[in-house]
């Protein structure tokens, strides 16, 4: 019953993805807008102060070791999103980099495996259907998710599992590691925010899209923007991305 759930899901993902891709990338601009401004308006009076207040009073090796945390966890999700896009040599890479971390660097507070010379990798779930050539389909600005496409936005789930935040059985520890999750990532986008030029809803839509198209392509496109921007501004492991 899950399998023929989830096909019809994904089938109606390809087809919903075509039928939008024909027409506009972004049809409905208008309540995505409104979306956005509420939103924004929302993370500059709460979310934006908690970054600056977590930016400024935590010693920088305990925001460091925060941060390799949350990377070390989100490798179970790109392990085996590597698995599924028959990345086989860069699944065991990643493999040995959570372990390392796991162990000897501390639950992954220690990031020993890049001093190891081990490269760190990142995938998703929506990167693997874009890999098999499942279109993005049509634009969203969802509420407590942020930029996303159809097909990303289905994807989410997934890849929220499998970062493995969402599947802490005790709920008030979920919601505390959740709560430092979302405000770890707001702090990294500080500095990207002043990257930000023109209207702000096309900058972030139009970066969102060109950014999940490079990881998509495994950066197999042409552009200099995005290398220098992407990936600190659209960070694939939190749950919410303003």
């Amino acid at each position: 019953m899950k399998l023929r759930l989830f096909a019809l899901t994904l089938l109606a993902l390809i087809v919903f993805s075509q039928e939008s891709e024909r027409n506009n990338i972004d049809p409905f601009e208008d309540i995505n807008r409104i979306v956005f401004d509420i939103s924004d308006d929302l993370d500059q009076a709460v979310l934006r102060p908690a970054a600056e207040f977590y930016s400024e009073y935590t010693p920088l090796y305990l925001k460091n070791g925060i941060t390799n945390v949350f990377s070390n966890l989100s490798e179970v999700d790109t392990i085996v999103n590597q698995l599924l896009q028959g990345k086989v040599w860069y699944a065991a890479q990643d493999t040995g980099r959570f372990v390392i971390n796991s162990t000897v660097g501390i639950a992954g507070f220690f990031d020993i495996a890049s001093s190891a010379g081990l490269e760190k990798h990142d995938e998703d779930f929506g990167q693997t259907l874009g890999y098999w050539g499942v279109p993005s389909g049509f634009y969203l600005f969802v509420p407590f998710l942020g930029p996303t496409t159809l097909r990303d936005m289905l994807a989410k789930p997934t890849s929220w599992f499998l970062s493995g935040n969402f599947s802490v059985s005790d709920e008030e520890a979920s919601i505390f590691l959740n709560a430092l999750d979302v405000i770890e990532t707001r702090e990294r986008l500080l500095i990207a925010e002043n990257l930000i030029v023109g209207d702000k809803y096309d900058f972030v839509r139009d970066a969102y899209l060109q950014s999940r198209e490079y990881l998509a392509a495994d950066g197999e496109i042409e552009d200099d923007f995005l290398t220098d921007l992407e990936l600190d501004f659209f960070d694939e492991d939190s749950p919410e991305n303003l």
